[in-house]
């Protein structure tokens, strides 16, 4: 004899309702939040970018060369610590420090004077300091400090610069870099892939034949050969944004092709059909009707390309052809770390090594998972 099976209870009837009256925004952030992997990498993404944005406040001294420390150059990390030999305190301190050099071996290193509590310097927070620029305003407020001489978290460089100022500082630019490039990337495909999918023929035959044409050409000759066009005059501004419309310019192909398998699908659906007899222009049938139903997928797509536009900053910018001091970003600071004499002797140079990871990292797990919940066959293949 079957059993009957219960009746949902009201909860249950309650969330199938709100399961298939959910918009596709809902279902994605539904199945997104199940990825434990993704949800981290999201939280980790956002301090990042949160990060690069206030570096100015967070970060204690200015990253050029005018906010340099001329007594402590290729120093190592300052840790503030709360007790000793001399006792223990209620605030986080550091020693002040002495660079040395030994007459045998000619190699410099740094001591402590902990010759009593006096020497201490003792953390502060929202200190006053140097003046910086934050969304039009200025300010001179930084979040720590310490009350004499100058603290080093992640040490310094060569010239003394702060390399805890300077890794958030090249965070945002190498952020800034390829949100420049996805966005003029991102418009390129959206035109490109729209207008070769939805009219097809020989206008398609003719774009592809453009989109096969840019992926072809050999990434590293053009970027050597574009080096060697920049002239040396030119500002650190100028290079900034002639590097992001180079990168937005070859990284539009593969989104367009995607746009145009879609619209190449959708484009016989009854609902274009129906646009069509009531007299709709073709770009407001791509832009109202086309494009929005896949504009899920859009967002993946460009969140999945945001690691590779940071990688290229990065690589054109270690090989030295794409920016170069002052401008601070990661592939700049990763260009320090190429001598063996900085790997024997200065290793917190690899400091800003493992943000750049952590950062293309965070933005991988983070595609995976939008990627994985904007499909929605996922579930099923469980």
């Amino acid at each position: 004899m079957s059993k009957r099976k219960a009746a949902p209870t009201a909860a249950e009837q309650k969330a199938r309702e709100a399961y298939f009256t959910a918009s596709q925004r809902q279902l994605i952030w539904q199945r997104f939040k199940k990825n434990k992997s993704a949800l981290i990498g999201a939280w980790v993404l956002i301090v990042l970018i949160l990060s690069g944005i206030f570096s100015p406040f967070l970060t204690p001294y200015d990253p050029t060369i005018a906010g340099r420390d001329k007594e402590y150059m290729n120093g190592p990390p300052e840790i503030p610590r709360f007790c000793d030999e001399n006792g223990c305190s209620l605030r986080p301190f550091i020693y002040t420090t002495v660079r040395e050099r030994s007459i045998q071996t000619n190699f410099r290193w740094v001591t402590e004077v902990k010759t009593g509590l006096e020497d201490r310097r003792y953390l502060q927070f929202f200190v006053e300091g140097s003046e910086y620029k934050l969304f039009g305003m200025t300010f001179n407020t930084h979040l720590f400090g310490v009350d004499k001489g100058q603290i080093h978290l992640f040490g310094t460089d060569s010239t003394g610069k702060d390399i805890f100022s300077r890794t958030f500082a090249a965070i945002n630019t190498s952020m800034a870099v390829g949100t420049i490039g996805v966005f003029i990337a991102f418009i390129l495909a959206l035109i490109i892939g729209g207008v070769s999918g939805y009219y097809g023929g020989w206008i398609d035959s003719v774009l592809q034949m453009l989109t096969d044409t840019i992926r072809t050409v050999p990434a590293i000759p053009l970027f050597m050969a574009l080096a060697a066009f920049i002239p040396d005059t030119w500002s650190a501004e100028m290079r900034f944004f002639f590097i992001s419309i180079i990168l937005g310019f070859i990284g539009w192909p593969t989104l367009a092709r995607r746009v145009r398998t879609h619209l190449l699908t959708e484009r016989n659906q009854e609902y274009v059909l129906a646009a069509q007899l009531c007299g709709a222009s073709s770009s407001h049938i791509i832009r109202r009707h086309l494009l929005p139903s896949f504009t899920s997928y859009i967002i993946v797509d460009l969140v999945i390309s945001f690691p590779y536009m940071v990688l290229s900053e990065t690589a054109l910018s270690f090989i030295g052809l794409g920016l170069k001091d002052p401008v601070n970003s990661l592939g700049v600071m990763l260009q320090n770390v190429t001598s063996a004499d900085v790997l024997l002797n200065y290793q917190w140079y690899f400091i800003p090594v493992i943000f750049f990871i952590v950062l293309v990292l965070a933005f991988v797990f983070v595609g995976d998972g939008l990627r994985d919940a904007a499909d929605p066959y996922s579930d099923s293949r469980k």
